[in-house]
């Protein structure tokens, strides 16, 4: 093998390491490359529901456009169709989103096993702050507005947040019989009684607000007082 035939095999094998070597060098930035996209593409996500929820709000389900939303979230209205099938799927996921984690907490109330006033009052402070100060409680009131019109958002929504809920009111309340703090075996057939002035509340705020200002937290509490009386001896 002459020297030409050699220092043309060297070349050769010299232009073959160095993609490889630029391969492996670029290795270790692929799982952050992919991570930079997921967190763009859930950055993305949450635009479009927050522009959902504010679309929802100020039109309603029935009247909400999917343009008007894409436009909101600043973002093309077929990046929608990316993360949601229709308008019905986006405003499940809202709820999801807005509303579930909510839930959860109410779920989890009976296994800290502490006293029923305890534990309502902590719930109803965190409904405040976690909805009713918030825009997520504009989703409860689309839901009491449109919810005849379209059965299909209103059983979801009574699927993933009344039902759960009340059913976590009831064990709280038969735990609270249990021990002798209520007395009221009625509040266990119907918890609605617990969280109707959360509901006195929403509408409250959106029809009379502007004549009267009514602090949701204090009527909340109030109610309370008149739920444990009998047990309290705060009966006359």
């Amino acid at each position: 093998m002459n020297r030409r035939t050699e220092a043309r095999k060297k070349q050769a094998g010299g232009r073959g390491q160095e993609p490889r070597a630029r391969k492996a060098a670029r290795a270790p930035a692929r799982p952050a490359a992919k991570e930079g996209r997921a967190e763009k593409s859930a950055a993305r996500r949450e635009a479009i529901l927050a522009a959902a929820l504010d679309e929802f709000s100020a039109q309603g389900f029935a009247a909400a456009r999917l343009d008007d939303i894409a436009a909101r979230a600043d973002v093309a209205k077929g990046t929608i169709y990316l993360y949601f099938r229709d308008k019905e799927m986006l405003f499940q996921e809202l709820v999801r989103s807005a509303l579930v984690p909510f839930v959860v907490t109410v779920e989890a109330a009976p296994a800290a096993n502490l006293p029923f006033r305890v534990v309502a009052e902590t719930l109803v402070g965190n409904f405040v702050r976690e909805v009713l100060s918030t825009k997520r409680k504009n989703i409860i009131r689309l839901i009491m507005a449109e919810g005849r019109r379209f059965p299909k958002i209103a059983e979801f929504y009574y699927r993933e947040v009344v039902s759960r809920a009340l059913a976590a009111m009831r064990q709280l309340v038969k735990m609270g019989i249990a021990r002798g703090e209520l007395k009221h075996e009625a509040l266990a057939k119907f918890p609605q009684l617990i969280v109707a002035p959360a509901l006195v509340a929403i509408v409250w705020d959106d029809l009379f607000d502007r004549f009267e200002r009514l602090d949701p937290e204090a009527l909340m509490l109030a109610h309370f007082e008149i739920l444990f009386a009998p047990q309290e001896g705060k009966r006359p």
